[in-house]
């Protein structure tokens, strides 16, 4: 099966956005891909809150949202709308970051918004509180296609094991973590993260990211990965911005959790208890 991921540098502009992912999904195709996995807020990267509610809209009129179905349906792909930006009516105001499976006939199988905010302060001078634009999911998602059963997670969900955990036990073969990640974080854990991700679950992991200098104070660090079931680093895209393809056997989601079946080895247990003293 042949899967493609695209890496790219978004902008503010939602409309020029969109149609350099139609660009990069038509490459995509041309070399045979028949899965396709856009990065985390593809439609919309901007720092700035009254800019973004400007560009933002909510889903139901959501050009970018229209458009890549309208592309996956022409070219005939499943794809993976990493996430978008969009308007909610939330009280407060707060947008959500959703991801869309989206299958070959255009049609939406699945959404999800991202559980877990990027509230850090990575060093004095980067600091995120995406709790203060965003409002947080609070459902796992798994999704059925043709060819495997799918999780859903975004970007710094990739720090939680648990949900990844429990998306391979609810029959994922799949993690999707389509993300922005800083350039500081991702040299120090994306690759680490994500390998980790592969070899606890027996999931193929697809990473599409966005890559490069968004804006004087927002860059992303890009290397889309694809890693095996084993760990095995399948693709890097490194830091330039396109459609990477290649060929996956899905076959290899079940020798590995043969060799090692981790998922059928839980065992309850009690505690730990929080400790009372303090240390001395």
């Amino acid at each position: 099966m042949k899967i493609s991921v695209l890496q790219m540098t978004s902008g503010g502009d939602p409309a020029a956005n969109l149609e350099i992912t139609s660009g990069m999904m038509r490459d995509a195709a041309a070399q045979g891909a028949k899965f396709i996995a856009t990065p985390e807020v593809t439609n919309c990267i901007s720092l700035n809150r009254s800019k973004l509610v400007d560009v933002l809209q909510h889903e139901e009129e959501d050009l970018t949202l229209a458009g890549l179905r309208a592309e996956a349906k022409e070219l005939g792909v499943w794809l993976s709308i990493g996430s978008i930006g969009l308007k909610t009516n939330a009280a407060d105001g707060r947008f959500a970051n959703r991801s869309f499976l989206i299958s070959d006939t255009g049609d939406i199988v699945a959404r999800y918004d991202k559980i877990h905010m990027f509230d850090v302060q990575v060093n004095d001078a980067e600091t995120y509180a995406e709790s203060k634009g965003y409002r947080p999911g609070n459902e796992a998602v798994v999704a059925q296609t043709p060819f495997a059963t799918v999780g859903l997670t975004i970007c710094y969900d990739v720090r939680f094991p648990h949900l990844h955990r429990d998306l391979a036990k609810a029959g994922a073969e799949i993690l999707l973590v389509p993300a922005a990640f800083s350039t500081v974080t991702g040299a120090a854990h994306w690759e680490t993260l994500l390998r980790a991700r592969a070899i606890e679950t027996g999931c193929f992991v697809i990473a599409a990211a966005q890559t490069g200098q968004h804006s004087p104070k927002r860059a992303t660090y890009g290397h889309s990965l694809v890693v095996s079931p084993w760990g095995h680093v399948l693709v890097d895209a490194g830091t330039e911005t396109g459609a990477t393809v290649i060929d996956i056997d899905l076959a290899e989601v079940a020798k590995a959790r043969q060799r090692i079946p981790a998922l059928t080895h839980d065992r309850a247990y009690e505690g730990p208890a929080c400790p009372t003293k303090p240390r001395t």
